[in-house]
């Protein structure tokens, strides 16, 4: 059976362009995903970030939402433990009471951002140890309500909101096990627990009502063009936006790509990076299909998920046009 494909978009504004001109390119590329049979598209929640426009991540779902009709539409996810559960019940309630059958709500507990940012949202401390109760009170909210109960997510009670959690280690893995719940794995930016993530949350899998069997998904950067030598450098983008996070502690629009990556970077940058973007699959449709087809082998994903940073707007479109020929061919 063929594994489906699905988007992660970060929103990226990029150099020269502004937040509404990132918010109008998700849209399109969300248009051409659901044209090229993309199951879902996911926004993610990260703050305080000059690259990245989808902050407020159920808002700019519901923009994408409305101007697709087919796609299923999520979050990235949204960072719970920045939240109050019966505000997201409400948030994604709304989403689903708009867009039936087309929301999904994947969940995470970090904090998208800085600590300082953190703070400013008003993150407790402690609020990723409190990341299990608050899941499990979000699933109450989407119950169908009891009589007398005294708070109820309207809308949101009763309605079938299926809600994923996403992680980058082991501990999501498990408690996606133990809820019964659909589970994706980060490894396009935290490659190192992806094997043990998986196989935790397979072994460890109680059947849940809604969830019967386990379902894996996994997320990668995936940099397709026509050619090797054009994917490699619309891939230095990404390249130069994490070696600026990840080791200058600088964050700003996503960077033009650049012919030569190494005047760029410093060797001890580049092995760092290397490790970080160790799934990233890039190059043409021949060259990509060659090392994701074993890759989807070796992990036995139910579903993978890709993103990318892609400086221009017909490159990124083109790059998951390619993509989808890859899906068919493979």
């Amino acid at each position: 059976m063929r594994v489906p494909f699905s988007i992660l978009d970060l929103c990226p504004i990029g150099e020269g362009f502004t937040a509404a001109d990132a918010l109008r390119h998700s849209l399109e590329l969300a248009q051409r995903a659901e044209a090229l049979g993309y199951r879902r598209f996911w926004l993610a929640e990260h703050h305080n970030m000059p690259g990245i426009a989808s902050a407020a991540t159920a808002v700019v779902i519901a923009h994408v939402a409305a101007g697709t009709s087919t796609i299923r539409v999520g979050s990235g996810g949204i960072m719970l433990p920045n939240h109050s559960p019966l505000v997201i019940a409400e948030q994604f309630g709304t989403l689903a009471s708009l867009h039936p059958g087309r929301i999904d709500l994947g969940l995470g507990r970090a904090p998208g951002t800085d600590m300082v940012t953190a703070r400013a949202l008003g993150r407790d401390n402690a609020a990723a140890d409190h990341f299990p109760r608050a899941v499990q009170e979000l699933q109450f909210y989407f119950q169908p309500p009891q009589p007398r109960q005294p708070v109820r997510a309207v809308p949101g009670a009763g309605l079938d909101v299926p809600i994923w959690l996403l992680g980058s280690s082991l501990f999501s893995a498990q408690l996606a096990a133990t809820l019964g719940l659909p589970y994706a794995f980060a490894a396009h930016f935290a490659p190192d627990e992806l094997a043990r993530a998986l196989h935790i949350y397979r072994t460890q899998f109680k059947p849940s009502a809604a969830h019967p069997q386990p379902w894996a998904m996994v997320c990668v950067n995936v940099v397709a063009a026509d050619t090797d030598a054009e994917a490699k450098r619309l891939f230095t983008s990404m390249q130069q936006a994490f070696t600026n996070i990840r080791t200058r502690g600088t964050a700003g629009p996503l960077p033009v790509p650049v012919d030569d990556i190494d005047t760029f970077w410093s060797p001890v940058e580049r092995a760092q990076i290397d490790h970080v973007l160790r799934y990233s699959f890039v190059g043409s449709v021949e060259t990509i299909a060659a090392s994701l087809g074993p890759f989807l082998d070796a992990t036995r994903v139910d579903e993978l998920m890709i993103t990318a940073h892609i400086h221009s707007q017909q490159a990124r479109l083109r790059s998951i046009e390619l993509a989808a020929e890859v899906r068919d061919r493979i």
